[in-house]
């Protein structure tokens, strides 16, 4: 066997996988080893990346058991930029990724399982899975929540009524535990097919114990505030749902496709592919992401940044799938998959901030599955202790004295983990809610949590605290006089890039009309620039470093630097040396921002590969506390590293291709943007939509919030029980005030969670 293929579908789903999972970046797959690595950058979830990695391997073994062989061997379809390569037995899918990337990636190997008979077994355990309060619709919670509260309310006041009513009073009671426990029940059930116990389970086990002896309006209270706690939890979660749903509705379903001969023909979104021309009328949506072909109009562009102001859009200027066009028709051709627009790229961070916990949660869902354990344990031993070691009847109460039983129960209500569980989640689920209405996109609860540690905030300069919209100020050739042809060269490198320079370039050529000349062997030089052949001639632009590094290294000394204020872009071919000046404007706000992060007590930084003298104008006029300039991507890492070590939390603020690896190196990675390029949106755990730098504050601001709340949570859950616990060892808590303590508590806590949505920042 001297190799093997993916199949046609597993490359899809192998490149899915890719996709799906942050910081994952390549995935090698060896059939003689029967092992599978995957290449992660930075910090990742490993719990969360471990258990989607089984599900794929699970896949491969129950549907294929295990990889094709060579007759699939002219079926593989890498997609959209992703790299399949294979070596004898190994074959390894590499998901698009700068060229400074793969020296920071890390390796981790699996095996992946044999299909045997369990699996479908598992399968269908885990489709009866889910009945939690993220599947149900929080009207329906709530409601049953209500029956449940006015049921009881009116079976209490006929129990008091006299006799006659007694009847009633049992039968509406009845109803209310019906309509409180019925969520409760439903969770239950599918646990204990499962082989596991909940806190669903235990609130319906103090529920029954209740009614058994005879105290039916505390059992009724108990799961009431229970129902009405889990219709919160189901309310924040819709309200992050909510965010996703409204971004897939504006979502255009249909395309107008033009043909080479104009010929207009109405398609599917998802059948357009690269390179396809779109027509979108006034008022429509953009179907994909693409570049203005024909025509001049403006874009709505809300929905992805924030900005309410229309965004001009002419010949060359880059669309959005999900914005709106406002004015005349436009002709745009399509230059990434509806699959992998911004808009679906978006979504899919959502969803996956969604499933990915906090540090803290993962230690409470843990934590609450041992401790339902413990609690019922410590139950049935203080039961023995006061009916065999206190002399209390085992169930029957006597006067004023309370059963062994009764104080049982009532130990089981104030001990039951119901608001230290809901005490973390509730909160990151309210946080990622606020900050996707706001523009704030986290990926998990880890991220939300490890913002509020941050205590260095190092910037990148083009496109973070300048507009990154560059306007060129003019062009220069050495010999004189060969202006144009330094503008022909540039346009013919930079159409190929999307790098803010590059598009400043192209729009400013295009404007002017230059001739566009095709270029051959295009490649780009990571953090120094990019390179071409047109015809027999090697064409190269980027920094003024290209100069020092070749024969011209002892002329380029004496060429003078320009302005602090622009930026320089040289052209270098066999016959002619020439350079671009640019302008970048400065964000209005950034000086702002940075003097409330000195104010918040966090220390900033600028990393940045532009020249020390335009650096240093910039951090004078913006306030920065320190600058490094002339960086390359890997000076970018040694100074975050540099910069951890020195004891810090660094969190980093970028948006190009070049600061992917020092988002990954750093605490916590910052994307400013919507337009932000791929690779800094993959490696980032945070994504400002609103591409304002004001945006970062926001961020830092909600997850301090959070961090406040969190531990007001778990101070309240945990208070009460330990207050609760000691008194009813004591016997001085009845059953009703332990319900109303300890589900109050559960209440308080959702609630307090629940501000993060309305709250300001």
């Amino acid at each position: 066997m001297t190799g093997f293929a993916l199949s046609p579908e597993w490359t899809e789903t192998l490149t899915e996988f890719l996709r799906s999972a942050p910081g994952l970046e390549a995935v090698r797959v060896d059939r003689a080893t029967r092992k599978v690595a995957v290449a992660t950058l930075g910090k990742v979830d490993e719990e969360a990346l471990q258990t989607r990695l089984r599900e794929v391997l699970r896949d491969i073994a129950l549907r294929w058991g295990g990889w094709a062989d060579d007759s699939d061997r002219g079926a593989e379809a890498p997609q959209d930029g992703f790299t399949l390569t294979r070596k004898g037995d190994q074959v390894e899918l590499t998901a698009p990724t700068c060229e400074t990337a793969p020296r920071f990636w890390a390796w981790r190997e699996f095996a992946w399982p044999e299909p045997t008979e369990d699996h479908e077994h598992e399968d269908h355990e885990h489709e009866d899975d889910g009945h939690d309060h993220e599947d149900h619709d929080w009207k329906f919670l709530a409601g049953l929540a209500a029956i449940c509260g006015g049921a009881g309310a009116v079976a209490w006041f006929l129990g008091r009524a006299g006799e006659g009513f007694e009847i009633w009073s049992l039968l509406l009671a009845g109803v209310a535990l019906a309509a409180g426990g019925w969520d409760a029940a439903v969770d239950s059930w599918a646990n204990i097919r499962r082989g596991k116990l909940d806190i669903h389970f235990l609130m319906l086990a103090v529920a029954v114990g209740a009614v058994s002896i005879g105290a039916w309006h505390e059992a009724v209270l108990l799961l009431f505030l229970f129902s009405a706690s889990g219709a919160m939890e189901a309310y924040a979660m819709e309200r992050t749902h909510r965010e996703v749903d409204a971004l897939l509705k504006s979502a255009p379903k249909t395309a107008m496709k033009v043909a080479d001969d104009g010929q207009e023909t109405e398609v599917a979104v998802e059948t357009l592919v690269i390179g396809d021309a779109v027509r979108v009328r006034p008022g429509g949506a953009y179907p994909a992401d693409g570049a203005v072909r024909e025509g001049k109009s403006a874009s709505d562009e809300s929905t992805l940044t924030g900005e309410a102001v229309p965004v001009e859009k002419t010949t060359g200027d880059a669309v959005y799938s999900g914005t709106l066009n406002l004015g005349g028709a436009v002709v745009f051709e399509v230059e990434k998959l509806p699959s992998e627009s911004t808009l679906q790229k978006i979504i899919r961070l959502i969803q996956t901030a969604q499933k990915l916990r906090a540090p803290s949660q993962r230690f409470t869902d843990k934590f609450g599955g041992r401790y339902t354990l413990l609690v019922l344990g410590a139950c049935a031993v203080m039961f023995l202790v006061w009916w065999l070691g206190m002399g209390l009847h085992p169930f029957t109460n006597a006067g004023e004295e309370t059963s062994a039983f009764y104080r049982s129960m009532t130990l089981l209500v104030v001990m039951s983990p119901c608001a230290l569980v809901l005490s973390i989640p509730s909160v990151v689920l309210a946080a990622i809610a606020w900050g996707a209405r706001h523009g704030v996109l986290f990926r998990g609860g880890g991220a939300i949590e490890k913002l509020a540690e941050v205590t260095t905030v190092a910037l990148d300069k083009t496109g973070t605290l300048t507009t990154g919209e560059l306007s060129v100020v003019g062009y220069e050739s050495l010999p004189a006089g060969r202006e144009d042809a330094v503008r022909e060269l540039a346009l013919a490198l930079e159409a190929n890039s999307q790098h803010p320079i590059a598009r400043a370039i192209v729009r400013d050529a295009r404007q002017r009309g230059t001739a566009e000349r095709k270029v051959n062997e295009f490649s780009s030089m990571t953090g120094q620039g990019v390179r071409g052949r047109m015809g027999e001639s090697k064409v190269l632009l980027g920094r003024r470093e290209l100069l020092d590094d070749g024969p011209l290294a002892q002329w380029a000394e004496q060429l003078p630097p320009a302005a602090a204020a622009l930026a320089e872009v040289w052209v270098i071919s066999e016959d002619l040396v020439g350079r671009i000046l640019l302008k970048d404007e400065l964000r209005s706000a950034s000086a702002g921002v940075l003097l409330k992060l000195r104010q918040m007590g966090l220390r900033s930084v600028m990393l940045t590969g532009d020249r020390r003298q335009t650096a240093e104008k910039v951090a004078v006029a913006l306030g920065i506390d320190e600058v490094q300039a002339g960086l390359s991507p890997e000076d970018k890492v040694a100074a975050i590293t540099e910069l951890k070590r020195n004891g810090g939390v660094v969190a980093m603020v970028g948006d190009g291709v070049n600061d992917a690896p020092c988002l990954a190196a750093s605490d916590v990675s910052i994307a400013m943007g919507a337009r932000g390029s791929d690779a800094a949106l993959e490696q980032a755990e945070v994504i400002l939509m609103e591409d304002r730098i004001e945006s970062v504050l926001s961020a830092l601001t909600l997850s301090r919030r959070v961090k406040r709340v969190i531990w007001q949570n778990v101070t309240i859950s945990l208070g009460v029980v330990v207050v609760m616990a000691v008194a009813s060892i004591m016997g001085a808590v009845p059953l009703g005030m332990g319900v109303a303590a300890h589900e109050g508590s559960t209440v308080v806590v959702c609630l307090n969670s629940l501000r993060l949505l309305w709250g300001r920042n």
